[in-house]
């Protein structure tokens, strides 16, 4: 067969790239290892900046997510029982919103499926070729059967574990990695949430969020050593550990209620260079991974999204020859800010095996800065609802 665009990955990156593919009238194949009930049965963050709740909107896909998702004007960064509120809208002029990523892939699919675009689930053995010619096509076989795609452009959502970042020859690629001394423990439960906003807890015991999916639905995280099991954590466990690391106003007046899924991930900061190779290009986590403590993961592929169909469009539509060869750079340059962001955040709210007395006391002091200093909370908050495209 033949498409404009190959689009390797059938989550949220790859969907709405194809979405927005289609509104300017480039046709898209998305091909996905997975089902789409196992797609869709992921549970993953659901804090969108700005930038991309907008780029929803442009693909045509943002009714539901204006209509049912949760507007957050700030955030709370917290030290044991001290409390600091980190107001988006008076620094920034803007807000986050709350709205799982789950949500946004039912989306993007049921968009898809109404304009009867080719999405290939269950693929196997996916093989990207020629890339570096005028000519790249994708291979893969479905039900047995080996099929071709013959393309202009192949994108690479395929996440961290995909092939197509290992399309990039392995002397001309860099990898830059750091690797986290802890995970996150994560609970989701039929509750309220423990307040109206997120809270990023930092106390003598460890890391803690509360977070939220919608009104009776929460999402809870503590840091954990990475040797830890799920079997080892019961939900009254949880739930005490919980407690312990969030303010006390809030541990006492916080629902509980049995876990409907746990789970431990590990923290990890990723960057691969070059983001592009011949007619190949990499997006969201097939490039990069950042700790989550900052909720860029999601983010940031978005970004790439963008900067990607900008140069396909200045590609297509206004036969820019030099507009591909811009994405990587344009890329790379937000990512980076993104890691750093991500970073600090970690950091700063995370306790690390070898951290002194006089780490923790930074810390604490870092987080008075915050309270005391209204340009470094705009700095928080900038990056937070999200840098400019």
């Amino acid at each position: 067969m033949r498409t404009q665009v190959c689009i390797i990955g059938g989550g949220p990156s790859g969907l709405l790239l194809g979405q927005l593919l289609h509104s300017i009238g480039v046709d898209a194949v998305v091909l996905e290892r997975q089902t789409q009930e196992y797609v869709l049965s992921r549970i993953r963050a659901g804090v969108l900046e700005v930038g991309f709740q907008n780029l929803m909107r442009q693909a045509g896909v943002g009714a539901r997510m204006d209509r049912e998702g949760h507007v957050h004007n700030g955030t709370l960064i917290t030290y044991n029982d001290e409390r600091v509120r980190i107001d988006f809208s008076t620094l920034t002029g803007t807000s986050v919103m709350v709205y799982g990523q789950t949500e946004v892939t039912r989306d993007l699919y049921a968009a898809r499926a109404e304009i009867g675009a080719k999405t290939f689930h269950s693929v196997e053995n996916v093989e990207i070729h020629d890339v570096e010619g005028d000519a790249p096509y994708v291979t893969f076989d479905q039900d047995g059967v080996t099929h071709r795609v013959e393309c202009d452009f192949v994108a690479g959502c395929d996440g961290f574990h995909g092939v197509s970042r290992q399309r990039i020859p392995k002397d001309k690629r860099k990898e830059f990695e750091r690797e986290y001394p802890f995970g996150w423990l994560g609970v989701l439960s039929r509750t309220p949430p423990a307040d109206e906003e997120l809270i990023y807890a930092n106390s003598s015991r460890g890391f803690a969020l509360c977070s939220m999916r919608n009104a009776e639905l929460s999402r809870y995280y503590i840091q954990c050593p990475m040797t830890d099991r799920i079997e080892d954590w019961s939900d009254d466990a949880f739930w005490d550990e919980l407690r312990r690391r969030i303010p006390s106003e809030t541990a006492e007046q916080m629902v509980t209620g049995p876990s409907i899924e746990k789970s431990i991930a590990p923290l990890r900061s990723f960057v691969c260079e070059p983001m592009q190779w011949g007619r190949l290009f990499l997006c969201g986590d097939a490039a990069h991974i950042v700790p989550p403590t900052g909720a860029k993961g999601l983010n940031t592929a978005a970004s790439d999204i963008h900067y990607l169909f900008e140069a396909m469009r200045a590609h297509y539509l206004d036969h820019d020859a030099s507009a591909m060869d811009q994405y990587g750079p344009r890329a790379l340059a937000r990512v980076w800010k993104t890691q750093r962001f991500s970073w600090w955040m970690t950091t700063l709210l995370h306790h690390f095996p070898e951290q002194s007395d006089f780490d923790h006391h930074i810390q604490a002091a870092e987080i008075a800065h915050l309270r005391d200093n209204v340009e470094a909370q705009r700095v928080l908050a900038k990056n937070y609802v999200g840098l400019p495209y």
